[in-house]
């Protein structure tokens, strides 16, 4: 088992506040966001933006993988993951991710490809993780 973190801490409240997210790892670090970077195009981050990179790089490697344990040993992929965020009555809801990805893969049927790309969708834990259980513990600090 492994487990990795994420922080975000957000100072104001709505459209007027603003925000810094970063990894336990440090590939982020302070990274901005908040209304504006979510909304009007500002510098900095978004939370789907950040789904995105997770869903394309998460499955790429599962293809990547899978490609390697069905005897392939030499190719490289390129995946992107569009993440849709759509107005949801008082709220929003991100109703999809959409991945596209091209791979070069000598020797490679396209059959083949397809068949072990549909299962790397279903099985990259990213994807199984927008279909998990999400657990929250809340704390109101004084």
């Amino acid at each position: 088992m492994t487990t990795n973190t994420g922080s975000a801490r957000y100072e104001g409240l709505g459209k007027n506040g603003k925000g810094h997210v970063s990894t336990g790892s440090g590939a982020l670090s302070d990274q901005p966001y908040g209304f504006t970077t979510r909304f009007e195009g500002a510098p900095g981050t978004n939370p789907e933006e950040l789904v995105g990179a997770a869903h394309a790089s998460c499955f790429t490697m599962a293809l990547s993988f899978a490609l390697a344990r069905a005897g392939h040993s030499d190719g490289s992929i390129e995946t992107t993951a569009t993440v849709t965020l759509e107005k949801d009555g008082d709220g929003f809801t991100v109703t999809r991710s959409d991945l596209v990805t091209t791979a070069r893969v000598p020797g490679i049927s396209d059959e083949d490809f397809q068949a072990i790309a549909a299962d790397a969708k279903v099985n990259c834990p990213i994807s199984k993780l927008l279909n998990a259980e999400i657990t929250l513990a809340a704390t109101l600090a004084d």
